[in-house]
């Protein structure tokens, strides 16, 4: 007769009987996965059930082996370096390997499993086994894959062979090398077992997600990463997966769409169950079809974050979760959860900057992880048998790490791999360690070569860049207790949306000026024409990019507008609900010719600066359409993701009747003035805007000072010009002029009017003048922020 399972014991407990004061019976990852099971099932969080061996267990199967003094004999000589790292490893998970179960922990086990078989309606239910130790998961040290995780583990004899392979993973190198770090006691620490009834995520997908931003600390998003099969392969880099964010505050309000970006990764194979006997999972390639399909859903990526965002409410810190998609029913589940250790605890009031003032040859780019910049050696190691190679100081390059690779990714400058995104182990490593990192490269280790000199910058944003030689840094700190407050809104300018978050601790009063085209160029990447006249384009070779670049969209416009809206989203989210103006598409002909597809739609012009740019491009039928696809964008932005703090711009608008046909075609596409408390603005930055400023005041919300273009086109200098250069400048007393009688027009008509420029960082005396003028809002780049905050409190001062 089979005895039945005890609900709790020394030494075993099932998952819905533990929560997270069970730390010491369990660890840190059990005793989460228990808290979860019992806090969270009823607001609809999903987590597989199951049972775990005690730290009781472990001792005892340590002590009824005779293996006690044998630990503290082989970590004495490690400790008096009379072993290596290695040796002692191996001689510790040998002993354990070889060691026997208790009967009466084996006999725990063999009955929870018949009786987990019983309540999923399974005779040998498949199981996930993972190592859960006493020193994990805790707020200041994750030891993030530190332990063993066995797969699709089937049947009681598997079932007894993979527990006594997680309590000898206690002792993997990198589990030992970590606690060494973290000042952990290696006999203090136990292990749990945690079992669990498998996920079918090998006819899905799975993936990792963070509550918050793992590269900037923003707290505001949920950053998720998911590949297609089993999650291994994401937590371990094998892959490249697809990423997602989405904006936490607006995810109460269900009419809503806040994915504030979705990347398709590459995900070239997947992880599913085995067939061999003793393969339990294997990796197969995916297919052509998988590959180019994003592995969520809208929603389902929307229910994934809505799952974050309560898990982080009840544990109240900043959580890392695992979780798994199952192919059968179509349910997601919870897998793992535990605090993130490392944006949590950063001093929020530091800020650090890097300044590349010389670089060499751009060699690679990829995924940036952390903010620094490091110069070194290329060490090239692929395997980690080789890693005694490795030269301290210099730059790890390999195709991705795992945990045994934490031993000298801790001496490493620079960490570089082919593959893994944001939430890989080397990603996840490098910013605990401190150490930069730039992940996803595709081909760093053929690119790049042993000994060679590199830099490895991670401070330009989201995407990190390989430059050949050391570079020239300037590196600045400052404390944003520092910062002056002033009555004039200083707001920032901002393109890159990959950078925003980087600056969104900066008390800045919104941003000023977002350029479309920076997103256009650099996240659509294709002329709007090109998609809406796709079946004109004349070369293939295009068609084919142009087919590569949307896949995963439902059709080629509908990826201009959402890659735009979401682009635009990021800047939009960061300050919220600051306003955000935001400037449609300034390009000249010639730099819209650059874009994908663009040669066949723009015309050649000799002077494109004064050209068929701006508003006059957007009621000509040469680019109508284009245009109509802008509008479209803004409209997802305001009203499908909720960012009704975005204004809208117009630049280069030439004259009043220009304005009048611009609005009205806006209108004809959703986006009227006043409508839904849309306000517009235009930019003054030509004589006309200022001579008329009474007329444009009645068409438009506000004006927005350019002041390069006011001061070309008062002056008559082309501004590119080095010969004409000595005469370039704002301070000019036609230039001020101009400045100070929009400013005078504008407040007469009860409208807003700021400037965005750098002048006013680079010279204190033209902000005073701006102040002095009654500017209202001053819009500078971010690292200008703190020299702009200081000149315009020391001119309201005086």
């Amino acid at each position: 007769m089979t005895r039945a399972p005890k609900e709790t014991s020394s030494m075993l407990i099932w998952l819905d009987k533990i929560s997270r004061s069970d730390i010491a019976k369990v660890g840190g990852k059990n005793a989460s996965l228990g808290e979860m099971l019992q806090s969270l099932a009823d607001s609809g969080i999903r987590v597989p059930p199951g049972f775990a061996t005690t730290a009781d267990a472990y001792r005892s199967f340590i002590s009824a082996n005779g293996l006690d003094q044998k630990l503290r004999e082989v970590l004495s000589k490690l400790d008096a370096n009379r072993t290596t790292l290695a040796s002692a490893g191996q001689e510790i998970r040998t002993a354990i390997s070889e060691g026997v179960w208790p009967d009466d922990i084996e006999s725990d086990i063999r009955t929870a499993y018949r009786e987990l078989g019983v309540r999923v309606g399974l005779d040998e239910p498949s199981v996930a086994v993972r190592s859960s130790a006493t020193a994990e998961d805790l707020p200041d040290a994750s030891f993030a894959g530190q332990q063993e995780t066995f797969l699709n583990v089937q049947g009681e004899e598997a079932l007894l062979s993979a527990c006594k392979n997680c309590l000898a993973s206690l002792f993997t190198d990198r589990a030992i090398t970590y606690r060494q770090i973290k000042g952990f006691d290696h006999l203090e620490v136990a292990l749990s077992v945690g079992v669990q009834h498998m996920v079918r995520s090998d006819q899905a997908g799975s993936g990792v997600m963070f509550s918050i931003d793992t590269e900037s600390g923003f707290d505001k998003v949920v950053l998720i990463n998911a590949a297609w099969g089993l999650g291994e392969n994401v937590v371990q880099g094998h892959v490249d997966p697809d990423e997602y964010q989405v904006y936490k505050p607006f995810l109460e309000q269900a009419n809503l769409i806040p994915i504030v970006h979705k990347a398709l990764g590459a995900k070239e194979i997947k992880m599913i169950y085995g067939h061999e006997e003793g393969a339990p999972t294997r990796n197969v390639p995916t297919s052509k079809a998988e590959r180019s399909k994003f592995v969520l859903s809208d929603p389902e990526i929307l229910e994934l974050a809505r799952a974050a965002i309560k898990i982080e409410a009840h544990y109240g810190v900043a959580m890392d979760i695992e979780w798994a998609k199952d192919g059968e029913t179509g349910q997601m589940y919870i897998v793992q959860a535990r605090p993130e250790t490392v944006q949590s605890r950063r001093e929020a009031d530091a800020f650090k900057t890097y300044r590349l003032d010389e670089t060499g040859e751009r060699l690679l780019t990829g995924l940036s992880v952390g903010n620094s910049v490091a110069s070194g050696e290329v060490c090239m190691i692929q395997d980690s048998a080789d890693m005694d190679r490795f030269v301290d100081g210099g730059i790890l390059v390999t195709s991705n790490t795992d945990p045994d690779w934490v031993p000298i990714m801790k001496r490493a400058a620079a960490i570089v791999t082919d593959h893994g995104g944001r939430t890989s182990h080397a990603a996840i490593v490098s910013r605990e360690l401190g150490v930069p990192a730039i992940v996803g490269t595709s081909h760093a280790t053929e690119i790049l070569h042993d000994g060679q000199l590199i830099t490895v910058s991670c401070a330009e944003g989201e995407t990190g860049i390989i430059y050949a030689g050391k570079a020239q840094v300037t590196v600045e700190e400052r404390h944003l207790n520092q910062i002056p407050s002033t009555r004039t809104n200083v707001m920032l300018n901002l393109a890159n949306p990959a950078a925003a978050l980087r600056w969104w601790r900066l008390p800045a009063d919104g941003v000023g000026l977002a350029r479309m085209e920076f997103v256009i160029n650099n996240e659509v990447q294709v002329h709007p024409l090109a998609l809406t006249r796709f079946e004109e384009l004349t070369d293939t070779g295009v068609q084919n990019e142009i087919d590569q670049l949307t896949r995963g969209y439902e059709n080629k416009t509908d990826y201009f507008v959402k890659k735009l809206a979401m682009g635009l989203s990021r800047i939009a989210a960061t300050w919220y609900p600051n306003p955000t103006i935001i400037r449609m598409s300034d390009f000249k002909t010639n730099e819209y010719a650059d874009l994908l597809g663009g040669r066949q739609f723009e015309p050649a012009e000799e002077n494109p600066m004064i050209g068929f740019r701006g508003a006059s491009r957007y009621y000509d039928d040469a680019y109508r359409d284009g245009f109509a696809l802008e509008c479209q964008a803004i409209r997802h932005l305001r009203e499908a993701m909720g960012f009704d703090n975005v204004i809208v711009m117009i630049p280069f608008c030439r004259t009043v009747e220009e304005a009048e046909r611009v609005l009205s075609i806006m209108a004809d596409h959703g986006l009227e003035r006043g409508k839904n408390g849309l306000q517009v603005y235009v930019m003054c930055e030509i004589p006309s805007n200022v001579i008329e400023a009474e007329a444009f005041a009645e068409r438009f919300d506000g004006f927005s000072i350019g002041s390069n273009d006011l001061t070309q086109l008062t002056l008559g200098v082309d501004r590119d010009s080095a010969a004409l250069a000595h005469l370039f400048s704002e301070r000019d007393p036609a230039v001020l002029w101009m400045i100070e009688t929009v400013i005078n027009k504008a407040h007469s008509a009860g409208r807003k009017v700021g400037l965005c420029g750098q002048a006013p960082s680079n010279d204190p005396d033209f902000a005073r003048l701006l102040v002095q003028a009654g500017i209202d809002t001053i819009s500078v780049t971010p690292d200008s922020f703190f020299a702009v905050k200081e000149n315009v409190a020391d001119a309201e001062a005086t």
